[in-house]
């Protein structure tokens, strides 16, 4: 019988190379889809991501500012060996691909032909985002850019928002208009309030999106008196707001670690754990009880320590957190979190954690694909102390009570 599905074949890591099928490297997690039935459940990824540099090209030409388009086009069309135009970060310091030996993602070169294009809906980025959600047996599947996380850093104040508007154009109009199963939470220019706020009332209604994403590496106090008309604005609408962590060496305390292991394990934690402390001690909860917040991948193993370290500290000085009228574990057990990456390597700590978060109703799902420590669903599937309501509300029902998806 003719399934539709093209034909797969599961290689050796050792062969994974840039130019080798999403479609086979994901081979064994598409033989764990089958063996579970997956087919019978509903899957939410609410974090994966694709190469918005890639499309460079195209994203530029949404750019309001005459003289960065000019500047942009310039670099993109007529010079060679330089970095996207206005992008910041490590550039030269990436080692996510550990020297080669975890190739998939340091470049994406596999075979794409027009066909498979046209079949898709008109752009690569669809092609490769199908290949990797039917693999793993996913049903809906929320993307965001990869490079422009850093862009909460960026030297140049406006150019967060000059980017961001026009990375949410191209994204809205080539990607997700075209696949429904496809969604987003729109790139949010916080540092830039202001800009935040047009950026809602521009794509709070466009297809695809389901909420609005702030990359954690950026040093704003989420408490600024100036952020309460975005946070006003996003629980008028029913939008949650996301916090994507990321990894930042030149922080002043991850410059003190001398590999990217330790850094990479300390700074995408760091980030929302400064970030959620802020968020509770200040009583934002209480002041927006009805604004969903979401924290995207820093792992859960730090969710328990900062629940003890809060409450800790707030019995003790309560006067200084007037706002909050409970323990500030119990507003974390309120909030949602993507479990990715799942820190799974002490069954007994990752079963206390997920009784700590009331995961049953408060993890999301999530890939992070095509990251080097990208999760398939086996591995909420497989923990053997949840029962299948909670492997089914964690996979997918958990987020559809927080995200609108027939948007």
């Amino acid at each position: 019988m003719d399934t539709g599905i093209e034909p797969v074949r599961e290689i050796p890591v050792k062969e994974i190379t840039t130019y080798s099928d999403t479609r086979d490297i994901l081979a064994k997690a598409r033989k764990q889809a089958e063996e579970r039935n997956f087919s019978d459940v509903f899957i939410a990824d609410i974090d994966s991501h694709h190469t918005e540099t890639e499309s460079w090209r195209e994203i530029i030409t949404y750019i309001d500012d005459p003289v960065v388009r000019k500047n942009a086009e310039e670099m993109v069309f007529h010079r060679s060996g330089t970095p996207p135009y206005g992008i910041n970060g490590d550039l030269a310091m990436r080692y996510q691909d550990v020297g080669g030996r975890i190739p998939h993602q340091a470049a994406r070169s596999e075979k794409v032909d027009a066909d498979d294009i046209a079949a898709a809906g008109g752009h690569r980025d669809l092609v490769l985002a199908k290949r990797a959600y039917e693999a793993m047996g996913i049903d809906v599947q929320v993307v965001f850019p990869t490079p422009m996380l850093f862009l909460g850093m960026h030297p140049q104040f406006d150019m967060e928002a000059i980017l961001g508007k026009a990375y949410n154009r191209w994204l809205v109009e080539h990607i997700l208009s075209k696949d429904p199963k496809l969604k987003t939470m729109m790139f949010l220019p916080f540092n830039d309030p202001e800009s935040a706020l047009e950026t809602i009332e521009e794509f709070g209604d466009a297809p695809g999106c389901v909420g609005f994403m702030v990359t954690s590496v950026r040093y704003k106090a989420v408490h600024h008196n100036h952020y309460m008309k975005v946070y006003k604005a996003l629980e008028e609408r029913g939008l949650p707001i996301g916090f994507h962590a990321g990894y930042y060496w030149q922080d002043p305390f991850m410059m003190q670690v001398n590999r990217f292991g330790s850094m990479h394990a300390l700074s995408f934690v760091w980030c929302n754990v400064v970030h959620m402390t802020n968020w509770i001690m200040n009583g934002l909860p209480e002041r927006f009880p009805n604004l969903d917040v979401v924290w995207i991948e820093s792992g859960l193993a730090w969710v328990p320590w900062l629940m003890q370290r809060l409450d800790h500290t707030y019995l003790m000085r309560s006067s200084e957190a007037p706002l909050l009228k409970k323990l500030p574990s119990e507003y974390m057990k309120e909030m949602y979190y993507t479990c990715q990456p799942l820190e799974a390597d002490h069954p007994k700590a990752v079963e206390l954690t997920f009784e700590m978060i009331n995961a049953k109703t408060q993890l999301l799902y999530a890939s992070d694909w095509p990251h080097y420590d990208f999760d398939t669903p086996s591995v909420i599937w497989d923990l053997p102390f949840l029962d299948e309501e909670a492997k089914r509300n964690i996979l997918g029902l958990n987020a559809k009570r927080v995200f609108d998806f027939s948007r």
